[in-house]
């Protein structure tokens, strides 16, 4: 009787330790931050998870010592609408960052979650996260 209780009292400090785990991998926010740049490549892509992920090219040091691009994931059909339509336009993006990357939520540990600014003339607005 006492394995048993032990056996099972061990499984559920497991699966606690497990989900815990799970949702500071992929669902807490480790960073948030902004990015300028130019938007280089917004595509909607997948085979079965369809998402939304870009690359913008950041201004200032071009040395092979750091990349100046910035890829994300967009989750927010609005965000992305607005990321098509100014393809190719300096702009400053707000971004959520995770630990993990999920299927469903994009390719990337950065999720973009509000466009603050788009630079130049023609610009087809902003929109603020929820």
């Amino acid at each position: 009787m006492k394995a048993r209780k032990w056996l099972r009292n061990t499984i559920i400090i497991l699966l606690i330790i497990a989900a815990g785990w799970f949702y500071w991998q992929f669902y807490f926010v480790f960073a948030t931050g902004t990015k300028a740049g130019v938007l280089n490549t917004f595509q909607h892509k997948g085979v079965i998870f369809k998402t939304w992920e870009g690359k913008i090219i950041q201004s200032g040091f071009k040395a092979n010592v750091q990349s100046n691009e910035f890829s994300f994931s967009v989750t927010n059909p609005k965000v992305a609408a607005i990321l098509e339509q100014n393809s190719g336009r300096d702009m400053n993006l707000h971004y959520k960052l995770y630990m993990g990357a999920l299927p469903w939520r994009g390719m990337q540990k950065f999720i973009v979650d509000s466009v603050i600014e788009i630079r130049g003339n023609g610009g087809v607005g902003t929109i603020e996260s929820q």
